[in-house]
């Protein structure tokens, strides 16, 4: 969707796509950064500060962006003007970490800016704390990569880089265990969340060539006992994401858990027994669903007999060699050598506390080292062998005749024109990413137990160190971006105030405005994005490399855009403001009743806004969209839409967040 569009990535490297400034604004005078000389600066809504570091070819930097005061992007330009670095940082505020190779030498410029416009005046620090040479070997130069995480009182993440099996460098960085101080090496077990996916689809497809079972299986012949949608769900659909179940982990938010609960198989399975709606109609759609993964292990179970964790210890970790990987069943089951998850906070940290007794979505416990010898194995097919491993990387099909990038638990994707297959996955603090490089029989693996820590990012800066030969050559972005392809068209910008109102995609809210002489596009939440204009109704979206056009009805109104980029078009029609006063949130006070999840919210009016209570959650605010409809400010609450009966009374919502779709609340 077009929101997903406009929304800006964490951790840019490389060509520029967080949003531009207004590069006209006035900037203060440009000064130079030098090695642990710290800078304070209080920037305001609008600006841009700008510094400069004289950089050689063959150095290494590493620097900071402290920021306690505004959350800010930082973007580096190269002496030929190019875009070398754009960083923001998940989350708001914290640091901002630049580490640098430059590929070229000469004067390099270093510009701030807030990440909303609306923010400030807040205060930041930027300090340069390494400008050194390049380490000589490419594990020193990964080194210097990982340098922000390889300290005292950090938690940090285990590497292993491979080519055809064999580890070419493995190290650890930071603390598995804070507490206790404990480093971590690679020899440390990880939670890795979703990596866990790939395993799972792996025991599925060696019993599909065993003849237990199919992939077209009606997944009710295995799992008899939940509930007919309508439409057959298939073993495939719940492999490819396909399905339309509804997710897990937002399902069990909305019912009352915390995602740092205990949270067993069998609470899921319940929860899923009682679903009687799919987000859409199974192989219509791609939507990533935990939901299946988990009923994948169960059918594993059910036809082998074997608990989940006992078949793949037996059919696959063993005769791999993988001695310290295990599906984790049992949240009380003591693991030796196993990290702790943290996330950020303050100046330090918290834990991260992760109480998962289920499996086949995640909770696959492994290292590094193990992961190698199971990138090997997708390779030489040693367990499954090649009927196996084709499969396994067969990418889905929709029910239109559309390809999927994803196969059975395996990304297929493309990094500077090579092919890649991988698995990310994020649990509480841990961050997992484990990705092949076929044609150059080259492996990267990085477990995190840090949930600010970016380990796809970081291993493609990994697979620039090591395959810097083969990788095509990206060239820099210029400051301008996109944008400097598209001049602007000369066209009236008293136009722009036909084009400024809200737009509703789904149930999310574009807003159109108009600032001086300019338009911009933007999300709740979101930088906003500049709409260059090509003639009166079109417009460039640089930030996305795509266009809106804008359309008007027979009288004349403008009532809808179109956002298009290649063969995509999305709608995004034009909605009026609902603002209601507090006699008319009262219509929506009252207790509401869902069968599925088996709890109830109580909608309440105060302070003048309607608010959702529930007894394990903190209230959770609705902000109104259109008329009977309304934004949650919880992840699991994201848009609320009242229903009416035929009298014009409110009879219930149904809630849309993320991977759950529509599910509703009848009114008591």
């Amino acid at each position: 969707m077009l929101t997903s569009i406009l929304r800006t990535a964490p951790i840019i490297v490389a060509a520029a796509l967080v949003v531009a400034p207004d590069l006209a604004i006035p900037q203060q005078e440009v000064a130079e950064l030098q090695l642990n000389a710290p800078i304070e600066r209080e920037l305001a809504p609008g600006e841009t500060h700008a510094f400069r570091i004289d950089l050689r070819s063959d150095q290494f930097l590493f620097a900071t962006v402290d920021q306690p005061g505004i959350d800010v992007v930082v973007r580096l330009l190269d002496p030929d003007g190019g875009v070398a670095a754009e960083i923001d940082g998940p989350g708001v505020g914290g640091i901002e970490y630049i580490s640098l190779f430059p590929r070229h030498t000469g004067e390099y410029r270093v510009e701030i800016f807030p990440f909303d416009d609306d923010a400030g005046p807040g205060k930041y620090v930027v300090t340069v704390l390494r400008l050194e040479p390049a380490a000589a070997t490419e594990s020193g130069r990964v080194d210097q990569l990982f340098a922000r995480w390889d300290r005292v009182g950090s938690p940090g993440a285990a590497l292993a880089v491979a080519r055809g099996g064999e580890i070419l460098y493995e190290r650890g960085y930071g603390l598995a265990n804070l507490e206790y101080e404990v480093p971590i090496t690679p020899a440390t077990i990880f939670h890795v969340a979703s990596v866990s996916k790939q395993f799972t689809a792996f025991a599925i497809t060696m019993l599909v060539q065993e003849g237990k079972l199919s992939l077209d299986d009606d997944i009710r012949t295995h799992l008899p006992e939940l509930p007919g949608f309508g439409d057959t769900i298939t073993i495939r659909h719940l492999v490819h994401h396909t399905s339309g179940l509804r997710d897990q982990w937002v399902l069990l938010a909305m019912a009352g858990w915390r995602l740092d609960d205990v949270i067993t198989r069998d609470q899921i399975m319940r929860l899923v027994r009682r679903q009687r709606e799919l987000n859409f109609k199974p192989g219509d759609e791609y939507l990533y669903s935990n939901t299946g993964y988990t009923l994948l292990a169960e059918i594993v179970e059910r036809v082998t007999g074997q608990s989940f964790k006992d078949w793949t210890a037996e059919n696959i970790f063993d005769p791999l060699e993988m001695r310290s990987t295990h599906f984790h069943d049992d949240h009380q089951l003591v693991v030796p050598n196993r990290a702790y998850s943290y996330a950020p906070q303050g100046d330090g940290y918290r834990k991260a506390v992760l109480s998962y007794a289920n499996v086949g979505a995640t909770s696959l416990f492994t290292t590094v080292e193990d992961l190698v010898k199971w990138e090997a194995n997708l390779d030489e097919g040693r367990v499954g062998g090649p009927e196996v491993l084709e499969t396994m990387h067969t990418r889905g099909v929709l029910n239109d005749g559309d390809t999927l990038g994803y196969a059975f638990g395996l990304g297929i994707g493309e990094y500077r024109g090579l092919r890649t297959v991988g698995h990310s996955g994020g649990d509480a603090g841990f961050r997992s990413y484990a990705v092949r490089f076929p044609d150059e029989d080259f492996a990267v693996v990085i477990l995190s137990n840090l949930g600010s820590f970016s380990p796809s990012q970081m291993a493609r800066r990994v697979a620039d160190v090591y395959l810097e030969g083969v990788l095509a050559v990206e060239e820099p972005e210029a400051a301008g971006g996109r944008a400097a392809e598209h001049p602007a068209a000369d066209i009236n910008p008293a136009l722009y105030d036909d084009y400024a109102s809200d737009y509703m995609i789904e149930a999310e809210i574009v807003t159109v405005f108009r600032d001086g002489d300019r338009l911009w596009a933007r999300v709740q939440g979101e930088p906003r994005a500049e709409l260059i204009p090509e003639s009166e109704t079109r417009f460039f979206l640089p930030a996305r490399d795509g266009y809106v056009t804008f359309e008007r009805d027979e009288a004349g109104e403008v009532f809808r855009f179109v956002f298009s980029r290649g063969e995509e078009e999305i709608e995004a029609k034009r909605i009026e403001p609902f603002e209601p006063d507090e006699r008319q949130l009262l219509e929506y006070a009252g207790e509401y009743y869902s069968d599925e999840l088996g709890t109830t919210y109580t909608l309440v009016v105060e302070d003048s806004a309607l608010v959702a209570t529930h007894v394990r959650h903190d209230p959770i605010t609705l902000s109104p969209t259109v008329r009977d409809a309304f934004a949650g400010s919880a992840w699991f609450f994201g848009q609320v839409e009242f229903e009416r009966g035929e009298d014009g009374a409110i009879t219930g919502f149904r809630v849309t967040s993320g991977r759950v779709r529509n599910l509703l609340f009848v009114r008591e």
